[in-house]
């Protein structure tokens, strides 16, 4: 599944609810079911700068695919980092870094967060794109 496809799924699956406090319910039912960091990567240099919780966040490439893990110590932030990485994590390091993300705007999301939850969000997202740009520069000069 393409990064747009996923995220035309979640917009899909946000469309079901019609209130808020559900949608966020559901937001916080994901963070529940995000597969946790290892813990040895709960470490201060993990830690996503500019957000309000504290959220630490893993990349690892493998067989050409960038994969994310994730955890936090806020309900609505771990369902928010686990939104991102449904969408972001097991693709290409050049497909993370050339996405463009839409869903969160489609959904609503961001007009629904506080100012420092939406920060927060962004920084994931910079930091996930950084993590590729990493990777894929890495990837040109070994080349």
């Amino acid at each position: 599944m393409t990064i747009k496809e996923k995220q035309d799924e979640i917009i899909a699956d946000f469309s079901f609810f019609e209130d808020w406090m559900d949608k966020y319910e559901y937001i916080i039912q994901l963070g529940k079911e995000l597969p946790l960091i290892d813990e040895a990567f709960k470490t201060d240099d993990k830690l996503i700068k500019g957000c309000q919780s504290r959220v630490w966040m893993h990349a690892e490439e493998k067989e050409g695919k960038v994969l994310f893990s994730a955890d936090s110590d806020a309900l609505i932030t771990k369902g928010l980092v686990s939104l991102v990485i449904k969408v972001l994590s097991g693709h290409s390091a050049e497909d993370i870094h050339n996405a463009d993300i839409y869903f969160i705007d489609q959904i609503g999301l961001k007009s629904h967060l506080s100012p420092t939850r939406s920060n927060g969000l962004l920084s994931m997202l910079k930091q996930m794109k950084l993590y590729a740009l990493a990777l894929k520069t890495r990837h040109q000069l070994e080349k």
